[in-house]
Formats: C-alpha cells, sequence, structure tokens
C-alpha cells in the first residue's frame, strides 16, 4: 500500500513540481515539494522520504550533486527527471547511486510505474530506521549510568566512560542489578539481599553495607558523600539515576 509512502519532488519549476505533487496526491502518497538542494536536505531532516523525485537541470545546484551528496547520507531511493541532459549525465547519475530516470516532459502514468517500481525492489527507508533504532534501544537499555561508570547488563561488566572495565564481584553486580532495576526506591538492607538472592551465611545487615561501601569507591564521583547510591536513615538505601545520558 501506499498511503502513507513519503515522495519529495524536487524540482526549480514551479508548475512541474506542483502538477507532479498533485498526481502522486491523488494516488495516496504523502508529498512534499522543494525547489532545490537545500529545500531538499531541510525537508529530509524532518521526515525521511520513502522516495525522491529530483530535476537534474537547476540553477542553483545541479541535480549529480545533490545525488552525490544524498546517497553519502541516506540509502534514499532517486529517480531522476531529465530534460536536456546528456546520456552521460544519466550514466553519471545511476553510477552515483540513482536508481531509475525519466525524462520530462514525463508522462505522468510513466512516473508513477516507475515511482512503484522502484518502491518495490528498494528496502523501504522507514522500516530499516525502525529496525536500527529498536537495536539501539535494544542495547541502550542494557547499559545503566551508575556515577562516574556505565553498568553493562548483558555483560555484567562495570566500564568507564572510555570504555575500560573496572572489577566488580559477584556479590556487588547482584546489587547493582537490583538498583538498576528499582530506581528511586528506597530498599531496605533484607529487600536487596532477597532481590539480589543473596541469602547465605553473608546475609546480615552490615554484609550489605560493606558491599556498598566497595561499591561506592567504584561509582560515586565523592565517596565520602555519597549521591547515587544514598543512605536513607531508618530505611535502606536509594539508588538516585544523576547525569543519565547517553
Amino acid at each position: 500500500m501506499t498511503q502513507n509512502q513519503h515522495i519529495i519532488i524536487v524540482d526549480d519549476e514551479a508548475p512541474a513540481r506542483e502538477m507532479v505533487g498533485e498526481y502522486l496526491k491523488m494516488h495516496g502518497f504523502a508529498v512534499t515539494l522543494c525547489d532545490g538542494g537545500k529545500a531538499l536536505r531541510a525537508a529530509i531532516e524532518i521526515s525521511v522520504p520513502d522516495l525522491v523525485v529530483l530535476d537534474l537541470n537547476m540553477p542553483e545546484e545541479d541535480g549529480l550533486s545533490i545525488i552525490r551528496d544524498l546517497k553519502s547520507r541516506t540509502n534514499v531511493p532517486v529517480i531522476m527527471l531529465t530534460a536536456t541532459a546528456s546520456p552521460i549525465d544519466r550514466v553519471v547519475g545511476l553510477e552515483l547511486g540513482a536508481d531509475d530516470y525519466i525524462a520530462k516532459p514525463c508522462e505522468l502514468r510513466e512516473l508513477m510505474a516507475r515511482i512503484r517500481s522502484v518502491l518495490r525492489r528498494s528496502v523501504p527507508v522507514r522500516a530499516v530506521a525502525a529496525v536500527e533504532t529498536a537495536a539501539a534501544k535494544a542495547a541502550k537499555d542494557q547499559l545503566v549510568r551508575f556515577g562516574t561508570k556505565w553498568l553493562d547488563l548483558e555483560a555484567q561488566a562495570l566500564r568507564d566512560d572510555e570504555g575500560n572495565e573496572h572489577p566488580l564481584t559477584a556479590s556487588e553486580f547482584g546489587l547493582l542489578k537490583v538498583f538498576a532495576a528499582n530506581p528511586k526506591r528506597v530498599l531496605s538492607r533484607e529487600r536487596l539481599l532477597e532481590l539480589a538472592n543473596a541469602r547465605d551465611s553473608e546475609a546480615f545487615d552490615r554484609a550489605v553495607d560493606l558491599r556498598i561501601m566497595r561499591i561506592r569507591r567504584k561509582i560515586e564521583p565523592d565517596p565520602a558523600k555519597p549521591a547515587v547510591i544514598r543512605t536513607i536513615r531508618g530505611g535502606g538505601y536509594l539508588f538516585s539515576p544523576v547525569g543519565e545520558k547517553a
């Protein structure tokens, strides 16, 4: 279905781009009209389209230059519109990554057929972006900021901003994992041990305090004044995510 597919028309001649734009809208496409390379780049910053229809012969910036720049930054399919362009221009355009071309003035039904053909054989740009975004989110979800370090939940490792790994015992990782899953919640010593599955011979209040002290030395900007894992008098401990940024 084409109803959600977005096409950008780039042509310095207003009547031509408006005519093509209206025709595509009639067939269910979302359309953005641009009068040159500058407007195209601004439009792509807002929303990456599914396809670009590009006039090769424009006074401000020629279409070949625009294709070269566009293909260096995205994998958006491009159909070239050529009026007086020589065969060599078409060849260069295709070598730069354009997907098809059609002569101007174009027969709108032929242009529509070319657009549908290119869209069918092209990997949907938005689908790729969605997969990449999901993958990036999944990777980011495995990283939790603890003060001066990052806790990698999957690798069970503690790293600084340079990627250097800092030793972490199994019991320390267990506590950090519990804090990561319960930010901004006061957890008693008993609850911490329970959630960390650490109910062993060491499982008493003082053992938790010693582990927290060791953790603070590794993650707190100032271990003497803990701000990341805070002590709540009469309650236990609280993980306070501060300065979180990827």
